[in-house]
This record gives structure tokens, sequence and C-alpha cells, in this order.
């Protein structure tokens, strides 16, 4: 039984527990409950369960609701026996009593379920209560009969509600959360839910609080940083600041309850259950496998995280851009040079991916000649780079515009890089050497993001990019994404990369549009690729166009896909000759 690997495993979570916290259940006056929040959540679990999930919350909220409901009593009596005693309301000098939680959690417990009950009613899906101890956990018998309970629950498709019986909880005391492997002391609905998570051998915990997931020092900090991923070995570079202003968990015990339930076999998500941003599609985002809250895995990647790549790219991009233009003109030949070097090595990598699209058969014709790389092709790549390497020498810190504002002030326009660069790139390997050769010569960083159908390919390119560029020592200054992000996750991105560019089909480009919320996209449309033939054209001139056009490499996405041709040419020789070319080259008219 082993907890999921990566993220977008987690759409095959069958059997989920959401765990929600007193910040998020309860309003910001602490007193009553934060019921559009509630009501979105429920949405959320319902929808889930719909699909033929097994859900389950373990919720908090009794002792706000109890606090409340019990306030209003005691307002109201103390309203009346005044009113009798002096004969005037003394509203105003009333003093209440400072509540007790048990009590609260007794008086606040029927309604809190009765509010489930008549949201959960509105998807026809059925709910019940269920209130433990850490005796229920202990004592064995009841452990099993707790254990049998919610299985039988799960299998009618009744959603359980679970909620420490705070009427009779002792009060907690400080360290004793975990006592070895096999127990866990419940002394909040953290470690409730981690130790129902492993008894019911749950796919998925995710626990909703006020935060965005963990943070590598106190969430508010000038450079606190959300984990995307965490690992049970990490647990030295985490700082923890101070507890929300509800609750009893703090994020210390989230992560000792999330990492014992890893231990178990369970993933787990912590993430923000009160961002109004959010709120709505936050548990359905989760199990879509995007990427919301910090994810807790066993499985650590070989290689760095997509935002250390981009961090890193980003650094070193900044020396990239400081270099003299004939230094990056020198790294620019240097990877020409390796192009048809390695040769070899890249038709090698080249052929497998070939093997591997052919054997698939996920790949149509044209995508599979794109896909595919020839000494030719590497070649003229090579010829392609040495003409940039020598026309870029002014891209960078070229005066563009010059004016003179005042005696001895002049204000000069002047080329500078954009900073990081995102490109998205579908089949064709050939684009990795020619994009990364335009972002050296203008001083930018780059991610690079290919398609799936060309990763040995690109893997190879990539290194000898990185070869290229250490010259001058800024190797990091390309990367390649080579871990299963999605696209959409690299969109979110906005504060470390500055431009994104899909190279692809026009889908692709709207897809990208969508999905990047803060970061500019440079996208282009369908374009059109007609050829016309006047009647006053050189033959000689027009069949060379038609045939570069079309037969030289026709899987490109410029290849001439319409011949427009004057009708006066109509059954004269010039018209033969064009069409016995495109009959000999084989093209299907």
């Amino acid at each position: 039984f082993d907890s999921f690997a990566h993220r977008s495993e987690l759409k095959q979570a069958k059997r989920i527990v959401v765990k929600l916290g007193s910040a998020v259940v309860t309003r910001g006056d602490e007193c009553g409950l934060a019921l559009g929040r509630l009501a979105s959540i429920v949405e959320q679990v319902a929808m889930l369960q719909n699909q033929g999930r097994e859900m389950m919350i373990v919720t908090s909220g009794a002792v706000a609701f109890g606090k409340q409901r019990l306030r209003h009593e005691i307002l109201l009596s103390q309203s009346v026996r005044q009113a009798l005693h002096s004969g005037q309301n003394q509203l105003k000098d009333m003093v209440i009593p400072v509540l007790e939680a048990r009590a609260c959690a007794a008086a606040g417990q029927s309604g809190l379920m009765a509010l489930y009950e008549a949201m959960f009613t509105q998807y026809s899906i059925c709910t019940a209560q269920i209130l433990v101890t850490n005796l229920d956990f202990h004592d064995e018998q009841k452990r099993r009969n707790l254990n049998s309970t919610l299985h039988e629950l799960l299998r009618m498709n009744i959603v359980p509600i679970i909620n420490t019986n705070d009427a009779v909880v002792p009060p907690p005391v400080p360290n004793s959360d975990l006592q070895g492997v096999n127990v866990i002391s419940i002394k909040d609905n953290d470690s409730l839910a981690a130790r129902l998570a492993v008894e019911m051998k749950v796919d998925l915990l995710i626990a909703l609080s006020d935060v965005q997931g963990l943070y590598d020092s106190p969430p508010g900090t000038d450079d606190a940083k959300l984990i995307d991923i965490f690992y049970p070995g990490d647990q030295q570079s985490i700082t923890y600041g101070t507890k929300s202003r509800v609750g009893i968990g703090g994020m210390e015990a989230k992560v000792k309850a999330a990492l014992w339930a890893l231990q178990g076999g369970t993933s787990v998500i912590i993430a923000n259950g009160t961002d109004p941003k959010v709120t709505g599609h936050v548990i359905t985002d989760i199990v879509e496998g995007k990427k919301v809250g910090t994810f807790f895995s066993e499985v650590k990647p070989a290689g760095p995280t997509v935002e250390q790549q981009t961090e890193m790219a980003r650094h070193a991009g900044r020396t990239l851009a400081s270099l003299l233009p004939e230094q990056r003109g020198e790294i620019i030949c240097c990877l020409a040079e390796l192009l048809t070097e390695k040769k070899e090595e890249i038709l090698n990598a080249n052929r497998k991916d070939m093997e591997l699209a052919t054997t698939l058969g996920r790949l149509s014709q044209p995508l599979i000649n794109r896909l595919s790389l020839s000494t030719a092709k590497l070649n003229s790549l090579a010829i392609g780079l040495r003409q940039l390497a020598v026309s870029s020498r002014d891209s960078v810190g070229r005066v563009l515009r010059r004016t003179r504002v005042a005696n001895n002030l002049e204000l000069e326009q002047i080329t500078v890089p954009i900073g990081v660069l995102l490109v998205i790139f579908e089949s064709r390997p050939d684009c990795l050497p020619q994009v990364s050769a335009l972002a050296i010569a203008s001083g930018n960083a780059l991610l690079l993001k290919g398609g799936k159908e060309a990763s040995n390919t690109n893997k190879i390119l990539h290194q000898l990019t990185q070869e290229a560029l250490s010259i001058h020592g800024v190797a990091d200054a390309i990367q390649l994404v080579s871990t299963r992000e999605e696209v959409e996750d690299l969109c979110r991105l906005d504060k470390m990369i500055d431009l994104i560019i899909p190279r692809g089909s026009s889908q692709l480009v709207r897809e990208i549009q969508r999905a990047a919320k803060g970061i500019p996209v440079l996208g282009h449309s369908e374009g059109i690729c007609h050829v016309y033939v006047d009647s006053d054209a050189s033959i000689d001139k027009a069949l060379d166009v038609v045939k570069d056009s079309k037969c030289d490499y026709p899987a490109a996405c410029n290849a001439m896909e319409t011949l427009l041709i004057h009708r006066d040419l109509l059954r004269t020789p010039v018209f033969d000759q064009i069409i016995d070319l495109l009959r000999t080259e084989q093209r299907k008219l």
C-alpha cells in the first residue's frame, strides 16, 4: 500500500479524506460558521462522491458554532433577567462570561451536523455523524467497530462526517503527538485525519487550513517560499511560525500528522481552504493533479524542480546578458560545431524516438516527418546558427532612438533582454537548437518544454547546448523541463517567467493563452501558406518556388498548402510543366 509518487496520479484516488481546519469552517470573528465557504466545499465533495469516489470529511467547527449559540442564549436570558430586575434594559452593561470550549462543542455539534445534512441533501447525498476520542483508536475492539462502521457507510454511498468528541476530550498535553510508528495520539483534527486515513487505507488526505501550504519559513516573512513538494528528509529546512487564530494544531502538528499518514501509505496535500479566489475549486483542482498547496511525497525526483530550474536559468541568464556580443557569438558557433561533431549521437537518440513513435502509432505521418532528423537537417541547422552568430552581434545594447531632452541630457531607447522565456514546442526537435541560439543571441534565459515524443533527441540537443554555454560559464541559462510538469503549472510561475512563446498548432496557442494568467504570451495565428503564379511570371522562377515550397520539406508547418494559378495559364506549356514537376515529386494533387 504505497502513496502516489506524483501529483498527476491523484486522479486515480478512490478513497479521499477532506480535513477542514477550524480557520476554514469558522468566520473571521470566530463566532459562527463561514457558510459560503462551507457550501462550496460541500459542492466539491458531492461532485467527487457522485463520480464514484468514497469521500470522508473530518471537520472542526463545533466549538465556534456552539460559542455563537451559547452567547446568543446568555444574552437573551441576561436581558430578560435584567428587564425583570430593574425595569429597564441595560444590555450595554452586560458581561458575557468566557465560555468553556467543551460546553460550546456539546452545544454546537448537533447544529453543525444539521447544517452538513441540509447542504448534502441538495446533492441527494446522505451523511452520517461519527464522534471519536483517542480511546476509540487505542481500544482494539472499539477500533475494529469504528473501522467496520465506516466501511459499511462507504459501501452504502454515505459520506461519514467525523469529528473529535470535544465535549469529553481531555485538555491537550504538549508534545504527546507521536508515540511510535503505529500510534498517533488524537489531540487535534490533523492527527485524527492522519490516524483515520491510515486506518481506512485512504488514497489521499486533503488538509485544508488558512495558509497556501507549507513554507520554508513563516508565511508573511519576506523570503518565505511555498514548498511545492515536501519529502520526509526535508524537515530540517523548515522554520515554523505561530499557530492560526483558531484551532489547536498549527503547521508543525500538520506536518507531523502528514508525514505519519505518508508513512502509512496515504498521499497528503496541505492547501488553503479560505482563499475566496480558489475555495470553489480547491478540492477538485487537487484531485485533478493541479499544482495546489504542498504535496507530500516519499519519492524524491532525480533532478531539480521546475521552480529551481527557473531560478537557475534566471540567475545564469543575468550573466549571459552581461557577456560581450562576441562571446555570445562564440557560444552559438560552438553549438553549431557540436551539432556536426556529435551527429551520430544525435541521430541515434532520434532513431529511438522515431521507433517509439512508430510502435505506439500515436503520431500522424506529417508529425513523424517533423520528428525525424537527418545529416542534411543537422548540416543546414549548423549553417543557420553560424549565420545567426554573425548577424546578431548588435541585437543587445543597440540604440534604437536618441532624443536630446535638454543640454547635457539625452534620452536613449536601447534593446535589452526580456528576462526568462518559456518556449513550448511540439514534435520538432530541431526547434531546440534554433530557439536556444536565438535566446543566447538576445541574452535571454530560457526554459524549454518539448513534446514527449522527442524526449531522447531533445535531451542530447539540450546537453550539447549546455556544453556550448559552459565555455563562458553560463550552462544553467537554458533549462529543459523534463519533469512531468503540466504546461498549465508552468503558466502559473508568473513571478519567475517573463514571456511565454508557444510554437505549434493554433490549438496549443489558444490553450496557453487561456492558462497563462499573469504572463504575456507571444501567440501566432495560423497563417496562409499559398503560392500564386501570375500569367506574367518567369517560368524558371515559378518552378523553383513551387518546388522549394512543397517538395523539399513538405512536413514543415510553412510548406505550401494551396497553389493558385492565373486562369490564362490553363492548358499552356507552363501549366503542364508545373503539374509534371509535382507529379514527378509524387505530390498528391
